[in-house]
């Protein structure tokens, strides 16, 4: 299962308890933010991307959306969301639960800028109906990313 991928991966900082499992689908933004009571802004979807056979996931705040422009400047090509079968293959878990924990090594994780103005997110922990409440510093340290981006429109701070 893919939730015992993401549990082992969180366990070398000690996080692997602190994923919670429900018992209703967390997998949209509002279904999480519902379920966890938070607004959808705090949820951290992992979006994931093919650019020249490569994979990448880009992880956002739940009210951002990708800007074609911005990420077009930031990886040299446009954005291309990976085919829904491709998805638990190229990344390793499935729609619904994809996150930055326990992907496959080849994968290429980046946080986007969106996620910096809350203390805490709550990323996918590998299923549809698992999450985890992590600080910015947890998720740095935790999802193995490359670095931060800016490729997101939408989340701006009115």
């Amino acid at each position: 299962m893919s939730v015992d991928k993401a549990r082992e991966h969180l366990k070398k900082w000690g996080l692997d308890q602190q994923i919670v499992e429900t018992d209703v689908s967390t997998a949209t933004v509002e279904l999480a933010a519902e379920t966890i009571g938070c607004i959808p802004a705090r949820i951290a979807k992992t979006l994931s991307f093919g650019i020249d056979g490569r994979s990448l996931v880009v992880v956002t705040a739940g009210d951002a959306k990708v800007h074609n422009g911005k990420y077009k400047a930031e990886f040299s090509a446009k954005a291309k969301m990976l085919a829904l079968d491709e998805v638990e293959s190229k990344i390793g878990h499935a729609v619904g639960g994809v996150c930055p924990f326990g992907v496959n090594e080849e994968v290429e994780v980046y946080l986007d800028e969106s996620l910096k103005r809350f203390e805490t997110v709550f990323p996918a922990c590998g299923s549809e109906r698992s999450l985890i409440e992590l600080s910015i510093a947890q998720l740095e340290i935790s999802s193995g990313y490359r670095k931060w981006v800016d490729v997101c429109k939408g989340w701006y701070e009115e």
